[in-house]
């Protein structure tokens, strides 16, 4: 079984519980510390082993393979494909079961990680998300006062538009951000124009 770690929580004598998203849930897993474990860390893609013990009421990962990519030894960029596994855990952590979206999303963010700009990954990845979940609003109805936005754009968390007269935000391109809503690339955007998408997403996906 192969699966993303979301989130790791210390028990005792450096015991873990691991929470992994896999292709169509999450599952949250025991695992003794010991000197023959290998490492494991927040947003690392494991294969794996859910193992049922009689004795205790949640499973033991065993058998673990991290399958680990050379971008991973970036620290700039593993910092920020953390601080997005943090978000999508907050995001899921409720949910059992899971369509295969999410692993699939992982999946394709983790191989442009190698080559891409980080940020524009996250934020193109997370259109995608919004979209597959029915919250892009690309009406670009002001969330304030129900009036349509034709100049001033804010966004706010979610991505949800408003006018800079009816919210305190950043004033954005209109035209810039129709494109990325409808397209899901951020290419006609320059670099401080993705930073501000990317402190927006900062709040909560």
């Amino acid at each position: 079984m192969q699966g993303y770690i979301l989130n790791i929580n210390r028990v005792k004598d450096e015991d873990l519980i691991v929470t992994l998203l896999t292709q169509n849930r999450l599952i949250t897993l025991y695992r003794f510390y010991g000197a023959r474990h290998g490492n494991i860390n927040l947003g690392y893609k494991l294969d794996f082993e859910a193992i049922h013990s009689p004795k205790s009421s949640i499973s033991m990962l065993r058998n673990v393979l991290h399958l680990g990519d050379k971008w991973m030894a970036n620290p700039k960029r593993f910092f920020i494909w953390q601080h997005f596994i943090k978000l999508l855990y907050t995001h899921l952590k409720d949910i059992e079961e899971l369509d295969s979206f999410y692993f699939d999303l992982l999946d394709t963010m983790n191989h442009k990680f190698e080559k891409q700009n980080p940020i524009r990954v996250v934020v193109e990845s997370y259109i995608a998300l919004l979209e597959y979940e029915g919250r892009l609003h690309d009406d670009f109805i002001c969330f304030s006062c129900e009036n349509i936005v034709t100049q001033n754009l804010v966004l706010t968390r979610s991505f949800l538009p408003a006018h800079y007269e009816c919210i305190f935000g950043t004033s954005l391109n209109i035209e810039k951000i129709m494109e990325l809503f409808l397209t899901g690339s951020t290419l006609n955007l320059d670099d401080d124009e993705v930073n501000i998408l990317w402190k927006i997403l900062q709040e909560g996906i």
